[in-house]
C-alpha cells in the first residue's frame, strides 16, 4: 500500500500546476488543499481496482488523481463558513483560513475542472466509448446526485433525526458515490474483467462506501482532534444526524464490521479474491483517524 501511496503523490505533485506558474496564489492554495497529506483512500482503491482488471499502471495515475482532487475539492468547500464552518483539517488551518474565502471557492472550481482535463485529456481505455463513459461515470458521481447532492441533503437534515435508511441514503450520495466511483474508473483502465466480475467489484464499493462514513460517525464522536487532524465532535456541535446518533456507538462500530463482511464476499469471485481490495477494506474499517 505504501508504495502507491507513494506513486499517487508523485502524480498529484506532477498534475497539479506549479505554484511558480501564474496565478500563483490560487496555484499554491490548489497544492495546499491536495498535497496536505490525507490517507488516499480513494486513489488507492482505483488502483486496487485498476490492478485486478491488468490495466497499465500510468492509465490509473489519471484516474487516481482525478478521483482525489475531485475529493480536495469537495473537503475545501465543505470546509468553509457557508457549509461546515470548521478551521482545522489534517492537522492545518483549512484553505479558507490559509488563505481567504475567495480563493478557497476558486481552488474547488479549478480542481473540479483540472481532474475532468486529468480523465479527458489522456488515453485511459482502449475503446473511446469506454473513456467517454468513464467521463460521465466521474460527473454523475461528483454532482447532484452523488456527492453534491448528498452534502445538499446532508444541508438540509441539520437537527433532524433520520432513520438508518434515510442516512444510507444520503451518504450513498455524500461519501460513497465517489468511492464507488474511484472503483469503477480503475477497473475501467484495464480489460481482463468480466460484466459479473464488475457488477461484483460494484457491490463491494457500495458496501465500503456506506462503511467508511460508519467509521468516520465513530470516530468523530469517539476521539480527539489531535488524533484526526480536524475538529472532534463536530457533527454533534452542528446537530448532525449519523450513524452514532442513531444507532449508538457500540452498534454503529457493529455495522462497519457487517459492511466489510459484506464488502469482502463481493470480493471471492474476483482473482485473488481481490487483492490490495480486500486489504483496503481492513484498513477503510479499523483505521484510527
Amino acid at each position: 500500500m505504501l508504495s502507491r501511496q507513494d506513486r499517487i503523490e508523485k502524480a498529484l505533485h506532477a498534475m497539479l500546476p506549479a505554484p511558480e506558474i501564474a496565478p500563483r496564489r490560487l496555484h499554491s492554495a490548489m497544492r495546499y488543499a491536495v498535497l496536505g497529506g490525507g490517507k488516499r483512500v480513494r486513489p488507492l482503491l482505483a488502483y486496487g481496482a485498476g490492478e485486478l482488471a491488468s490495466a497499465i499502471p500510468e492509465r490509473i495515475d489519471f484516474v487516481a488523481a482525478a478521483v482525489e482532487m475531485i475529493h480536495a475539492y469537495s473537503l475545501v468547500h465543505d470546509d468553509m463558513p457557508e457549509m461546515d464552518d470548521d478551521v482545522l483539517r489534517r492537522g492545518r488551518p483549512t484553505v479558507h483560513v490559509e488563505f481567504d474565502e475567495a480563493t478557497a471557492l476558486l481552488v474547488g472550481d479549478s480542481l473540479q475542472s483540472l481532474a475532468f482535463q486529468m480523465l479527458s485529456g489522456h488515453r485511459l481505455a482502449d475503446d473511446p466509448r469506454r473513456q467517454v463513459e468513464m467521463i460521465e461515470m466521474l460527473a454523475r458521481a461528483s454532482g447532484s446526485r452523488g456527492m453534491a447532492g448528498g452534502q445538499a441533503i446532508d444541508l438540509e437534515s441539520t437537527a433532524k433525526m433520520l432513520t438508518v435508511p434515510e442516512l444510507e441514503f444520503m451518504h450513498i450520495h455524500k461519501t460513497g458515490a465517489l468511492i464507488r466511483a474511484s472503483v469503477a474508473l480503475g477497473a475501467r483502465c484495464g480489460d481482463a474483467l468480466t460484466d459479473a466480475q464488475l457488477d461484483q467489484l460494484d457491490h463491494f464499493s457500495k458496501f465500503i462506501g456506506l462503511a467508511f462514513q460508519v467509521v468516520d460517525d465513530v470516530l468523530d464522536a469517539d476521539s480527539s482532534t489531535a488524533t484526526l487532524g480536524k475538529t472532534a465532535g463536530k457533527d454533534a456541535s452542528n446537530n448532525k444526524p449519523t450513524y452514532v446518533s442513531v444507532l449508538g456507538l457500540e452498534r454503529a462500530r457493529a455495522l462497519a464490521e457487517d459492511l466489510r463482511d459484506d464488502a469482502l464476499r463481493a470480493l471471492d469471485c474476483l482473482p485473488d479474491k481481490g487483492g490490495h481490495l480486500r486489504q483496503l477494506a481492513d484498513f477503510i474499517v479499523l483505521r484510527k483517524f
